[in-house]
């Protein structure tokens, strides 16, 4: 892919999932940044609550990540914002023996897959239920969670997130159980949600990718356009 292109997806990207247009008074904005930036952090620090702010390697002013730094947010993993084309990618998914692929929603399958979160990531990740059970009661046709299951266990779960009007579908999750991975199960939900995607007529999908998947991800075909990193300021 062409850096014109690249270049035009990632203007795609800011427009119709960030609302990012060049700015007209660059200048007036520039001076205004670090109130705001103090503004949003003082607004949850009087909830006792932790903001993040996530940038991309392109934002301007070129200074934004150092403006942060100054306000005493503290940045956390990068990572890789990679595009692919959902015609390009959807395909049958190709599963191992003994391994099935489903859509799920019900809360007791939402509870399985935050447990299942939880395994690999090491933590507790039981909000991601009652997130993903909201996600699909206010919008049941634009977050479609899938499963991985061998027999009663949940293996492997993602999800994928669209938005009416909007030309990029979002791949999330993507998490397999260690004993499960270098079976294809990945690359099995990666085809099947762009070919959900293909089958509504979204013609991209996007992910953040962390160092282990960006890999991956680039050799089935996604492009790296720029990358991304939360700053995060806690009470």
């Amino acid at each position: 892919m062409t850096d014109t292109l690249i270049s035009d997806l990632r203007t795609a990207y800011d427009a119709q999932l960030r609302d990012v247009t060049p700015p007209g008074d660059s200048a007036r904005i520039e001076n205004e940044l670090d109130a705001l930036i103090a503004r949003q952090r003082d607004f949850y620090a009087a909830r006792g609550e932790a903001v993040e702010m996530k940038t991309r390697a392109h934002d301007l002013p070129a200074d934004l990540t150092d403006r942060l730094t100054a306000a005493g947010f503290v940045a956390e993993d990068t990572e890789t914002v990679l595009i692919g084309r959902s015609a390009d990618l959807a395909a049958d998914p190709v599963l191992p023996a003994g391994v099935t692929l489903r859509r799920v929603t019900a809360s007791a399958d939402l509870q399985r897959i935050a447990a299942m979160e939880s395994t690999v990531w090491g933590e507790d990740w039981g909000w991601l239920a009652g997130e993903l059970a909201a996600r699909i009661a206010n919008g049941p046709e634009n977050t479609v969670a899938l499963v991985a299951g061998a027999g009663t266990e949940v293996v492997s779960a993602a999800w994928v997130v669209f938005q009416d009007g909007v030309d990029f579908g979002g791949l999330w999750g993507g998490s397999t159980l260690e004993a499960w991975r270098g079976w294809g199960i990945y690359r099995a939900m990666v085809a099947h949600r762009a070919r959900l995607a293909a089958e509504r007529d979204v013609r991209y999908v996007h992910v953040d990718a962390s160092a282990d998947s960006a890999p991956i991800l680039t050799r089935l075909g996604l492009h790296a356009v720029t990358t991304t990193t939360p700053y995060v300021w806690s009470p």
